[in-house]
């Protein structure tokens, strides 16, 4: 009995500690979403629709899950620029620098990392990098033409991916918006419940 006792102990307080760890996590993943409120609360800032603004309070997302939190290995790998699909007729000019390799749910995935050639050419973009993705959730309870997730590079060997910051194109939320569509590459053949829902108008 004082052995399970023990065994119980030792096992809260590896609970503990991992909570412990995470809280700084958590905080930070907390003050991304809050400054993406507020922006979506200004009405000289937001993607909103006036009547959906008008009502608005924050995004609706997944419980944050450090399981979707994961460390990618980096491979950089410089390609030709190319003229990316978007929503309309608008073709941007990307470059892939590299691949994201990475497990999850125990199955190998992958995604390119992209630069936006012109948006890196402005002051304070120069490291700013793009991860377009779809997966099955799309459609359902997240938005059918896939989510992004923001990169700051130069990027090392290893790469944490963090699923709980990705977040809808504008396109997402009505309005005339030219949105990036995730290259098919980007497609990821699991669930990814994390990061930003479908937004209900």
């Amino acid at each position: 009995m004082r052995a399970l006792v023990l065994l119980v102990a030792a096992l809260s307080g590896t609970l503990i500690t991992a909570q412990v760890n995470d809280q700084p996590w958590l905080d930070s993943l907390s003050a991304f979403w809050s400054r993406i409120n507020a922006d979506y609360a200004d009405a000289e800032h937001s993607p909103l629709l006036p009547a959906d603004r008008e009502h608005f309070t924050e995004l609706v997302r997944f419980a944050p899950d450090a399981g979707y939190r994961v460390q990618a290995r980096f491979k950089a790998r410089t390609g030709t620029a190319f003229g990316m699909k978007t929503t309309t007729d608008r073709l941007p000019q990307y470059q892939a620098v590299g691949q994201l390799r990475f497990t999850m749910a125990g199955k190998k995935e992958r995604l390119t990392v992209y630069r936006n050639i012109d948006l890196s050419k402005k002051p304070g973009y120069a490291n700013y990098l793009f991860v377009p993705f779809t997966d099955l959730t799309n459609g359902e309870e997240t938005y059918g033409g896939g989510r992004y997730i923001d990169l700051r590079g130069p990027l090392g060997k290893v790469v944490e991916l963090d699923f709980n910051k990705a977040y809808n194109p504008y396109c997402a939320y009505g309005g005339n918006y030219s949105c990036p569509i995730p290259p098919i590459e980007n497609h990821l053949g699991l669930r990814i419940e994390a990061g930003v829902k479908a937004f209900a108008h």
